[in-house]
């Protein structure tokens, strides 16, 4: 079987998870706020998202962090969170903007241009190749030194993260459309050396769920 959600799989659990997804802000919080503190979005001045969601974490960026003359883009493949995205950053719709993902890795849009690239608790729903796809559009689309900035689900380091993590892995392994596709991994393990520069790594435990966060900069 299969473990990986196919885009279409993937596009109709999360129209019908829709806003609901708001609520596992309880454990992802905690992990956004440290990539927010290492990725110098105050001195950025293009933001590209991949895996918007319902845009909660982009209208944090427009209202608070970001330069009033930076601009944004995100994409979903979810029809549904694209809509309450654009919904969400109304206020900014002057230089916000979101689209709907047709679920391939490529990103339609010209090399060097942005800044700073995010993927919040993305990646770890995805299969290996993709992730490898992915972070190369991400490489071409980022200016030379912009930072890719990605937080994930990541095994557990305490006896219950680890416990948590173990039975999390079984229901993935079981059926992976239980948990959305999201299973632990590694981030590390997919920034070949030669494209990324590493400039701040770590693993936020909430809940007893662990994340890791990582941003890199593009040489």
């Amino acid at each position: 079987m299969d473990r990986y959600l196919s885009p279409e799989q993937a596009k109709r659990f999360y129209d019908r998870l829709g806003s609901a997804q708001d609520w596992q802000g309880f454990y992802e919080n905690p992990a956004i706020d440290e990539l927010i503190a290492h990725a110098a979005f105050n001195s950025a001045q293009s933001v590209f998202e991949f895996g918007c969601g319902t845009g909660a974490f982009a209208a944090r960026l427009v209202h608070r962090r970001l330069p009033a003359d930076a601009r944004y883009v995100g994409l979903d493949i979810s029809g549904t969170r694209v809509s309450l995205a654009r919904e969400r950053l109304k206020p900014w719709s002057d230089r916000a903007r979101v689209y709907q993902s047709d679920g391939c890795p490529r990103i339609p849009e010209p090399d060097g241009s942005f800044d700073r690239f995010v993927s919040t608790y993305v990646l770890d729903l995805l299969a290996p190749d993709f992730i490898e796809r992915l972070l190369s559009e991400a490489h071409r689309v980022l200016v030379p030194g912009g930072k890719l900035c990605l937080v994930s689900m990541t095994f557990g380091m305490s006896p219950l993260s680890r416990a948590l993590c173990w039975g999390w892995q079984r229901l993935w392994r079981f059926s992976p459309g239980i948990v959305g596709g999201c299973h632990p991994i590694e981030l590390s393990d997919y920034l070949p050396s030669g494209a990324w520069k590493p400039n701040h790594q770590n693993k936020v435990t909430s809940w007893g769920i662990s994340s890791e966060v990582l941003v890199a900069s593009a040489r």
